[in-house]
């Protein structure tokens, strides 16, 4: 599967700094280190909608960790997924008449246009769960054979007692994981199983559904949480730098696929640190297709929104923080936009160095993206004066924001 065209990340003086990020398995700030190659899963979508809002300010989180390192000179190695065959996908192709799989195609070249659109950097390696069906299956296989899978009917679970880390991700207790799982597409209550909490690896074959040839598993298809471990395995490795997503995949997606990985290598961590952005809310709830209250990219770019002033609004917030969609922060999304492009439009202006190393300390310091931009305001609102004369100041502030936050002024 192919990714989308990559915009181009402009070169600034110097060098950036190492990012300081906020951890959730240890539940505190960590300092990222990678080698001279940064590796970074992100877990994709499941493309059975269009790209909301909520989706897109999770990856512009992580499109802003690819540039803080781009910026130190390191290499980023980047794998996202898409799962492009789970229960939401199969149940809305049967609720409008579509074939999942045309469904799927037409949902994930949809996500591609907004990530162009938006200058969401992209992945090395963009990998289908279908597609990754050849190497789940030996996965599976070997977790069985090893005593940390069973069968239960025909379907195949994890034994989350398998692994002595389990739970180091999360950090939850044995209730709220039962709770979340259950809301999370997990099956806590099914007769039969081990714990509870025990995850499907290999779902067989259901009437009328999808299925793949599993070897000794069975025709079936694969559980969510084995699809992203295979990928990121083949590609990054055990101990890659860092696994994303929105918080809501904290649990279950993110504990069940280190434990998969770690019973299956036998060694720890799967990533060496796990970040996690919030949610984006509409009308006092998490905006989420489930619940049917999105706000789309491609509705918002139809209407007219420069994908730039999108970009700004999503950056705005903390990338930590929970926070609402409304009128009035694309409103101001829109203005910004407006006075940085005037500003950057004067043939000199004021040095632009500091506001460089602004950004930079801002976006080192845990993505502080709303210090970042208002390090900028500052910038744009002194250029009103037209005291300065340094000409390169306007090309230097206008690169810095293209490379730095990803907004083409």
């Amino acid at each position: 599967m192919y990714a989308w065209p990559a915009s181009e990340v402009p070169a600034l003086p110097g060098s950036g700094r190492d990012l300081r990020i906020h951890d959730t398995a240890t539940a505190g700030r960590v300092t990222l280190a990678p080698g001279p190659v940064a590796r970074i899963y992100v877990c994709g979508i499941t493309p059975y909608d269009a790209t909301h809002m909520g989706h897109a300010a999770t990856y512009n989180a992580f499109d802003l960790v690819q540039r803080v390192w781009l910026d130190t000179k390191r290499q980023v190695h980047y794998v996202q997924n898409v799962t492009d065959v789970d229960d939401p996908l199969l149940e809305r192709a049967v609720a409008t008449g579509v074939d999942w799989a045309a469904l799927a195609e037409r949902e994930t070249a949809l996500f591609r246009e907004d990530m162009t659109a938006l200058r969401m950097l992209p992945p090395q390696q963009y990998i289908g769960a279908v597609e990754a069906i050849p190497g789940i299956v030996p996965l599976v296989e070997r977790l069985r054979d090893a005593g940390a899978a069973y069968e239960l009917g025909r379907d195949v679970y994890f034994s989350v007692d398998s692994d002595p880390a389990f739970g180091g991700v999360s950090n939850l207790d044995a209730e709220a994981m039962r709770i979340l799982s259950a809301e999370r597409g997990g099956d806590p209550d099914r007769p039969g199983k081990k714990n509870p909490l025990d995850p499907m690896l290999w779902m067989a074959a259901r009437e009328g559904e999808p299925s793949w040839d599993g070897a000794s598993l069975g025709q079936g298809r694969p559980g969510w949480h084995i699809e992203c471990v295979a990928i990121a395995l083949d590609h990054l490795g055990m101990g890659f730098d860092v696994q994303g997503g929105g918080s809501d995949l904290a649990f279950p997606h993110h504990e069940m696929g280190a434990s998969h990985a770690q019973a299956l290598t036998g060694e720890h961590p799967f990533a060496k640190t796990y970040v996690h952005a919030g949610m984006v809310g509409l009308n006092g709830e998490k905006m989420s297709k489930s619940k049917g209250n999105l706000v789309f990219v491609s509705t918002t770019r139809r209407n007219g929104v420069d994908p730039a002033a999108i970009r700004l609004a999503l950056l705005a917030n903390h990338y930590r923080a929970d926070w609402e969609w409304t009128d009035t922060v694309l409103d101001e999304a829109v203005a910004r936009l407006a006075r940085w492009r005037a500003a950057v439009s004067r043939p000199d202006g004021l040095p632009a160095e500091a506001l460089l190393e602004e950004i930079r300390e801002a976006l080192a310091d845990d993505l502080d993206s709303p210090k970042a931009l208002a390090a900028v305001d500052r910038w744009a609102l002194a250029q009103t004066s037209g005291d300065g004369t340094d000409e390169g100041a306007p090309g230097l502030a206008s690169r810095a924001v293209d490379a730095l936050l990803g907004v083409a002024l």
